[in-house]
């Protein structure tokens, strides 16, 4: 039987609020001990009655009357009251629930960890670093489709490439704080920098000033300064990626006040690739608010004369320049210029909010927070599946991993999936987080504070490894150089039947989207610089099947959208074409997947045969291929080249720097006195057992006596010579000195070592030698032992002469001399002092 309830229990009907009443009636509420109350330390005793009044007024409850103070409501009132407004001074998650009668705490619902989109709640702020100055417009765009194809533009040969004037000749109209160079990320907060926002742009004169109006201190922007340079021509210089001083190359930045029938010329002066896709054919994006309000249209190709070329600047750092003219269509209109369709995180958000409100969505799209970015943005993760009907058909599923956005400027896998790299993408970065580092190439990394996004998707695919087998993992980016999507993979070279898998989804891709996916720009080759990305990271852990998608900026040159730029429905239709593509890789039906193989194994064939008769060799007589081969015509992945971004991230850099800039502690050495004893104790014995075998011990030119294994002859650079055997028979014809004055000869041309072998090595000497040299042994052999056979092959056996410590050195050391190693014959080789 369960016992009573007891007094005023029976008023909570909640569970945890039940808790709640018995653990603070532990505490002395509830339980009439006005002791307790009044020696509570929670509140100042001359405050308590007149605070807990003034909070009953608040509540809508009466004044309490002296009367009726002893009677238990009132005293549970009272108690509440000073629960309440002590508990407000320490938190905020005590609410208060005041009935008619009765008021008593009770415990907000737990805050989730991160903040998640939710039916009818407003969405996370973006957090930015302190640094930056954030407009307070939201930014936001409609989506369009061009009813036509955008065709890409036909270079001509005679586009001006105009000279880079500067702000000296030109009149500055727009200016931000550059991104620091040499500084670091320290703190973020809502709205950036505090304090008002200046105005970088410069102030009209009047209606019929012509001057544009530049801004982009908004989501993924990233113009730093425009200079104009004639009446409708400005020279526009980009933000690098914060806390760099490199990676210019995605823009986005909004003007006003334009004019209809005027020809604009835009040149960017600051990119830092060699190559672009502007030098064949792509045009910038233009979107105009005006269009949007009144025929809604959105982002569209636009621009004329359109040049890539390299700056003639005096600086060390090559840039490169894009120029381009424009028409705007409208008069004071708004007008945004994109390097690609933009996607910001609040864009994100706003699709994330839709989605988990869908009635249809929500029943097979799951979405959690992985972890918090270094700013503090939410990193979402998004899990769609059909809905289990029991723990053993959950776990029978495989899984399928995407990523994108780890480039916060390559958008074009913005319309798949979430975004790894929030915060480069809200500054407007082109590669890299708010670590100055790109994060594509730390998937290794162990610094889970500076890189939080990354450790936590490699943990997160390393517990879903422990549950089940990842079937496919893929990397979604952008190509600034090439057309078309395509894909880097990683050749298995496990078991012959393994060989060419990785190869068919991307086969099967080209099938299924001819006229956007090409093949043969795919590459499979593991590159040591790319070790650190999430493609070959995830490899090494065991998904056979990991992939880089790479999606261009430009458009395709295949099928029927050939010369033609990629649309915002092209890079959606992509999502598409991926899962269209897993489910003809996991049909049961094998026909595909075999058919693939057998076309796969005749193309590459064929490849391997070009290759072979290109270099001038002829094909195996039973026409078959080696993976050695097939890694020979693989060649190098040309994606963006960001392997300088690799290193510590850039707060670490300046505790590096003065980490290595502390002077080492100095080593004290042994007195003048304890050199001097050491020195008579052991190297005057060992002169003395020297003079009495009478025997002489040149040493090498470091003063190191050798071993056999070390003998050698060198010359006076220390290279070896090129034939030892002809050298000494010249010398020893020439000159029939003795061992002493031989030595003393050859002094500054060679180095001879020698030693003192109790055992003869006949074998050893006798081997190979021609009589000459034979009978100059007899003549020499107690003083001079050149070990030839050693010489004579291919790679001579050398020991370093530093690994054996003179006999001084081991003095200092205070340890004794100790015998050198056996010979090759046997014989112990003592050190010997040198004869001068």
């Amino acid at each position: 039987m369960r016992p009573a309830p007891e007094p005023g229990a029976e008023l909570l009907a909640d569970p945890y609020e039940s808790f709640m009443y018995h653990h603070l009636r532990y505490y002395g509420y509830f339980k009439g001990q006005e002791k307790a109350l009044q020696n509570n330390s929670i509140l100042p005793s001359g405050h308590q009655q007149k605070s807990s009044t003034c909070l009953l007024k608040q509540d809508g409850f009466q004044e309490s009357n002296k009367s009726n103070q002893n009677s238990l409501q009132d005293k549970k009132k009272l108690i509440c009251s000073l629960m309440l407004e002590a508990a407000l001074l320490k938190n905020k998650q005590v609410l208060v629930h005041h009935p008619e009668s009765l008021g008593f705490p009770c415990l907000r619902e737990p805050r989730g960890l991160f903040t998640l989109p939710t039916s009818g709640s407003l969405l996370q702020a973006p957090q930015w670093p302190i640094e930056c100055e954030v407009i307070k417009e939201q930014i936001q765009h409609i989506e369009w489709v061009p009813p036509n194809l955008e065709p890409f533009y036909q270079l001509t040969g005679n586009e001006k490439a105009p000279e880079i004037v500067g702000e000296e000749k030109g009149t500055v109209v727009y200016h931000i704080n550059p991104a620091a160079k040499g500084t670091c990320f320290t703190c973020a907060r809502v709205g950036g920098t505090r304090g008002p926002v200046r105005s970088p742009a410069v102030t009209l004169e009047g209606p019929e000033d012509t001057t544009l109006l530049f801004e982009s201190r908004f989501e993924s922007g990233n113009l730093q300064k425009a200079v104009r340079v004639g009446p409708y021509d400005y020279e526009l210089t980009l933000r690098t990626d914060l806390y760099t001083s490199k990676h210019t190359q995605w823009f986005y930045f909004r003007v006003r006040n334009t004019r209809k029938d005027i020809l604009y010329r835009f040149t960017i002066v600051n990119l830092m690739k060699p190559k672009s896709l502007y030098s064949m054919g792509m045009k910038p994006l233009l979107y105009s608010e005006r269009d949007a309000q009144t025929n809604g249209i959105g982002w569209r190709r636009e621009g004329a004369d359109i040049c890539y070329y390299r700056c003639s600047s005096k600086e060390k750092q090559a840039t490169y320049c894009l120029t381009w003219t424009v028409h705007f269509p409208h008069d004071h209109d708004t007008c945004y210029f994109a390097h690609s369709y933009p996607y910001t995180y609040s864009d994100l958000q706003r699709y994330l909010l839709a989605m988990t409100n869908d009635t249809v969505y929500s029943q097979y799209c799951k979405l959690r927070a992985l972890c918090q970015s270094l700013a503090g943005n939410t990193v979402y993760l998004l899990t769609i599946t059909s809905p289990s009907r029991n723990p053993d058909e959950a776990a029978a599923k495989k899984a399928v991993v995407l990523s994108a956005r780890v480039h916060p400027g390559e958008t074009s896998g913005s319309w798949v999936v979430p975004m790894l790299n929030p915060d480069g993408v809200i500054v407007g970065n082109y590669r890299c987080s708010l670590a100055g580092r790109d994060l594509n190439r730390n998937y290794k990394t162990i610094l889970k504070e500076s890189f939080p996004c990354i450790w936590h998707t490699r943990a997160m695919i390393k517990r879903v490894l422990e549950k089940r087998e990842i079937l496919l993992y893929c990397d979604l980016h952008g190509h600034s150089r090439k057309n078309n999507v395509f894909m880097y993979g990683c050749n298995n070279k496990g078991p012959t039947a393994q060989q060419l898998h990785e190869r068919i989804f991307p086969l099967m891709l080209s099938k299924n989207a001819p006229d956007k996916f090409s093949f043969h720009s795919c590459k499979f080759k593991v590159q040591k610089s790319k070790e650190g990305t999430g493609r070959i990271v995830m490899w090494r852990m065991g998904i056979p099947n990991s992939y880089t998608m790479e999606s261009t900026f430009g458009g395709s040159t295949l099928g029927k959208k050939s010369d033609s730029h990629f649309t915002s429905e092209d890079l959606k239709s992509l999502g598409y074409h991926i899962c269209d593509t897993l489910l003809d890789f996991c049909d049961p039906d094998r026909s595909k997947f075999l058919q693939c193989m057998a076309e796969l194994q005749e193309l590459l064939r064929q490849q391997i045969c070009q290759k072979l008769k290109e270099r001038g060799h002829k094909e195996d007589l039973d026409g078959t291929w080696s993976d050695n081969s097939l890694s020979d015509i693989e060649s190098s992945t040309s994606g963006s080249n960001s392997s300088h971004s690799d290193g510590l991230p850039a707060h670490l850099l300046s505790l590096a720097e003065k980490f290595n800039q502390k002077k080492r502690k100095k080593r004290w050495l042994r007195t003048r006195k304890e050199r001097n004893e050491l020195h008579q104790k052991y190297t005057l014995p060992q002169k003395m057992m020297a003079e009495e075998k009478n025997v002489a011990s040149p040493m090498c030119r470091v003063h190191q006596p050798v071993s056999t294994l070390s003998l050698c002859m060198e010359n006076s650079s220390g290279k070896q010579g090129k034939n030892p055997e002809d050298i000494i028979m010249s010398y020893l014809q020439r000159r029939k000195l003795n061992a002493i004055q031989e030595s003393r000869h050859l002094k500054g041309r060679l180095s001879w070592h020698t030693f003192s072998c109790t055992r003869p090595c006949p074998h050893e000497i006798s081997h190979q030698l021609s009589p000459l040299v034979k009978n100059l042994w007899k003549t020499h052999r107690p003083h001079l032992i050149p070990v030839i056979p050693l010489l004579r092959t291919q790679k001579p056996l050398l020991v370093p002469l530093k690994q054996y410590h003179p006999p001084f050195q081991s003095q200092l050391d205070g340890q004794p001399p100790e015998e050198q190693p056996t010979g090759l014959c046997g014989g112990t080789l003592k050190h010997q002092p040198q004869l001068h």
